[in-house]
């Protein structure tokens, strides 16, 4: 069963990262018709345009020098692989990335621009890598995208901040890939602030929490890759079910259109840059999803590719 992550911990990780992950702003979603207050979480802000630094510094830092000499690996879409390849370049030691054919070409560009090397693998076997935490051939110490506590106490350091900028929110809807934000995230909600609600949420064409919610224990879905690259898999993993459904009230799923809608509302009012999964809980949110009151959006990351987001601006998906 897996384990909610402490306060202490959350608190803990909060102070290692401190040099390496900033502090991002909570601005408010500048709509007059939402349904809600819609607040937002820049994590886009972040060094590498991701969250992702938070958990990959806090994971990185509790390794040995004898873990640290054999190099790191971690199996990521883009976005952790960006945070773990930050992390060993200040380390000055070796990084390698087991991505899927379909990761973004400017999220591995940016890998390799970190000095990561980059292992591009069919879906089957990057998803093995996740359930093995290795891949063959490949020596270095692997660091999980999100089943691993220190990765989601690293992403519970958010929580911390929301908290502390909007004591009274009623509601925070998180973007769930692997569950690592989520659950690290609703670890200290629910300790800090029992009453506030807590949503995953999921793009339709890849949303297998609500269809594990439903079930009652993790079910495997037909995964459709899609523009929204960050967030999506064809499963959950037993042990953050398990997690999420002692954390959370429940997962938001929305469309591709309403998740295009929502990235241009927030770049046209706030002159804000998300990716996909950012979006996701926006779209949920403005289309009344997560209910009334003062609702935080976690905007996870920021790493679009261009001609992606030039297509949305000036079309209709």
């Amino acid at each position: 069963m897996g384990q909610v992550i402490s306060l202490a911990a959350i608190e803990e990780a909060r102070s290692v990262i401190a040099n390496t992950a900033i502090r991002t702003p909570l601005v408010r979603l500048n709509v007059d018709d939402a349904p809600a207050e819609i607040y937002l979480k820049l994590e886009n802000l972040q060094p590498i345009g991701s969250f992702k630094i938070r958990g990959a510094a806090n994971a990185i830092a509790r390794l040995s020098a004898a873990d640290l000499e054999r190099g790191v690996v971690t199996a990521s879409a883009g976005n952790m692989a960006q945070g773990v390849a930050w992390c060993a370049r200040s380390l000055r030691i070796p990084c390698t990335v087991i991505a899927p054919e379909t990761a973004p070409d400017t999220k591995i560009a940016a890998i390799e621009r970190l000095g990561g090397r980059v292992i591009k693998v069919s879906f089957a076997e990057w998803w093995r890598a996740f359930e093995e935490r290795s891949y063959p051939g490949i020596d270095g110490t692997f660091v999980h995208a999100f089943d691993d506590p220190h990765v989601m106490a690293g992403n519970g350091t958010i929580a911390l901040e929301i908290l502390e900028d909007l004591p009274d929110v009623d509601a925070v809807v998180i973007p769930w890939g692997g569950g690592g934000l989520t659950c690290g995230t609703a670890s200290a909600l629910r300790e800090l602030r029992p009453s506030c609600r807590i949503f995953a949420a999921e793009v339709e064409t890849a949303a297998p929490l609500v269809a594990s919610l439903a079930a009652g224990s993790p079910v495997e879905i037909g995964y459709q890759p899609s523009w929204v690259d960050g967030i999506g898999a064809k499963a959950v993993f037993p042990q953050m079910f398990e997690r999420a459904r002692q954390l959370i009230d429940g997962s938001l799923v929305a469309d591709l259109d309403s998740v295009a809608n929502a990235l241009r509302l927030m770049i046209t009012r706030n002159h804000i840059v998300a990716e996909g999964a950012g979006a996701c809980p926006v779209a949920c949110a403005v289309t009344g999803k997560a209910g009334t009151g003062k609702i935080v959006c976690i905007v996870s990351g920021g790493n679009i590719d261009a001609a992606k987001l030039s297509h949305l601006l000036t079309s209709k998906l």
